[in-house]
């Protein structure tokens, strides 16, 4: 299971992006101070640090720039709002192996750390989802139903991810709309249903039900 260190001072998106890599298979573990951050990496206990730049105590590029002077080499995502050339072409030059601007999505951050990831998965982590007809391998990102493959895209292949790891379970959109879309989506928006209708065009119009007054469940 992929240990992920997320080291973010806003409690509600560390608590969103937790939530997602827990989801995922992964074990995340959230600090808020750039000086936790380094005795957890000194630790050896960590496969990839997410990493905010503007923390209580420090900059986030001191945090780095000291990771990388203790000969740390694990992969660093920096998760910021500082969104300029200047501070992009710092975090890279400075160590950073990606840079992610705030606001975001969390299934194109989660994207990012599997391709960062390079140790092998262990033994908790799934990397295939299967229910009834339909499966998908999070690896290759690929998708089937009754052994044919169909194309799905980005957030259609992450809604249906959503999908296949609660089967069963009514899932209400707002809960689709912080998983697939972000934390900072509209929730007004109609975009769940656009979407779930997209997947049922290439699932099956049986896979995922609706139910009324409450949201969408997946079934066999």
């Amino acid at each position: 299971m992929s240990r992920i260190l997320v080291v973010e001072d806003e409690e509600r998106i560390a608590a969103f992006v937790a939530k997602g890599l827990r989801a995922a298979g992964m074990q995340p573990t959230t600090v808020r101070t750039g000086a936790d951050a380094l005795e957890i990496v000194r630790s050896g206990e960590v496969d990839l640090v997410v990493l905010d730049l503007g923390l209580p105590d420090t900059d986030g590029f001191a945090v780095l720039r000291r990771m990388r002077e203790t000969g740390s080499a694990t992969p660093v995502i920096i998760l910021t709002a500082r969104t300029s050339v200047e501070d992009t072409v710092a975090g890279l030059e400075g160590g950073a192996d990606d840079y992610m601007p705030k606001p975001f999505r969390f299934e194109e951050l989660l994207a990012r750390i599997r391709r960062r990831l390079s140790t092998p998965s262990g033994p908790g982590e799934t990397t295939t989802l299967e229910h009834g007809s339909v499966s998908l391998d999070l690896r290759t990102r690929r998708a089937g139903v009754g052994g044919r493959e169909v194309e799905l895209s980005a957030r259609e292949f992450a809604l249906a991810e959503a999908f296949l790891r609660h089967p069963g379970q009514v899932l209400s959109r707002e809960q689709l709309l912080s998983r697939v879309w972000g934390y900072d989506f509209d929730p007004g928006s109609n975009v769940v249903d656009v979407y779930v209708r997209y997947l049922r065009n290439k699932l099956g119009t049986e896979v995922i039900a609706t139910v009324r007054g409450m949201g969408y469940r997946l079934d066999g």
